[in-house]
């Protein structure tokens, strides 16, 4: 992965980088651990950012007139508009960035199932879908980003969703550095597969955009690839799709491989879709078809190897299964 492609992600400072957790702490988290040498980090305490020291009283997200409030509940103090007015903030001078890692349900930087009280004192939370404040504002200014917790990347088919689209978006944003159409054409040849994989109509979409009939601007052009790469990527891609693009890749070898080859792939294929292999499996095979018969058009997609391949990791926590 080229120095320049380096994904930027924010992340939350007590993941494995600060112990300013309300209680002092710093959480360890393996994903982030990971991930340091591929990624440019930018980590960020949004309580901190508003004044809170650390250790400190802990902050929940309180209903009061039907509406959602940030409160320290040992002093009473209101902090909404200020973790409201840092998080626009923060958000509006970070610039581009391919990624969040936020800690899960903290009342400032979880993305979602945040604990909502009904008042101050020993009271129980109401169950809530709810973001924190930073959480929210993120998921506001960055729709299709991936943004994830610590937690649900425990969970290896949201991890592998979250890392393939996190690698691409960086790619992307060097080819809008680039500012050349020629550029935009090779990554979506480039990423044909994994488009694929996650939608055939996303793929024709963009497809059809590289093709410039209208003779756009790169910049009018990279604007709308932009907002239907991220739509084509929203969702992790189904093991029938997955398997569909591995029978496409498959057809470029029916001339050179044996009978018991193939049988020996369609039957990986189907452990794949009954999961008990992981995709790692197929693919290798696929790959070393690649290598054996030099297939240049196949060795330059993506899809085969979409992040570096130290990040790969089968183990599965069988944490964060929601998607």
């Amino acid at each position: 992965m080229d120095e320049m492609t380096r994904p930027k992600v924010v992340v939350s400072k007590c993941l494995e980088f600060d112990h300013c957790r309300w209680n002092g702490l710093k959480i360890s988290s393996g994903v982030v651990k990971l991930l340091k040498p591929f990624v440019e980090f930018i980590p960020v305490c949004p309580e901190m950012e508003i004044g809170l020291g650390v250790p400190r009283e802990p902050i929940r997200i309180v209903r009061r007139d039907k509406t959602l409030r940030l409160i320290q509940a040992e002093t009473n103090l209101d902090l909404t508009e200020k973790m409201i007015n840092f998080s626009h903030s923060f958000l509006e001078s970070v610039g581009e960035v391919d990624g969040f890692i936020l800690k899960e349900r903290s009342p400032s930087c979880g993305m979602k199932n945040v604990r909502v009280y009904p008042g101050m004192g020993k009271v129980g939370a109401i169950n809530s879908k709810n973001p924190g404040f930073f959480g929210k504002a993120a998921l506001a200014k960055f729709p299709g980003v991936p943004i994830e917790n610590e937690g649900r990347l425990n969970n290896f088919t949201i991890r592998e969703h979250f890392l393939s689209v996190l690698f691409a978006l960086a790619r992307l944003r060097a080819v809008k550095r680039s500012g050349k159409i020629k550029n935009l054409v090779a990554f979506q040849t480039d990423h044909k597969l994994l488009l694929m994989a996650y939608s055939q109509t996303g793929m024709k979409i963009l497809g059809n955009l590289v093709a410039n009939r209208e003779g756009k601007s790169f910049d009018e052009l990279m604007e709308e690839y932009e907002r239907q790469f991220l739509a084509a990527v929203s969702r992790p891609p189904g093991p029938g799709k997955v398997v569909n693009v591995l029978m496409h890749a498959m057809g470029y070898f029916k001339e050179e491989i044996s009978t018991r080859e193939k049988a020996f792939f369609l039957d990986s294929l189907t452990q794949y879709r009954d999961r008990r292999v992981p995709l790692g499996v197929p693919i290798a095979i696929i790959r070393s078809w690649i290598i054996r018969f030099g297939e240049a058009y196949l060795e330059r997609q993506n899809f085969f190897n979409p992040y570096p391949e130290d990040l790969i990791e089968v183990t599965d926590s069988g944490k964060g299964r929601e998607l």
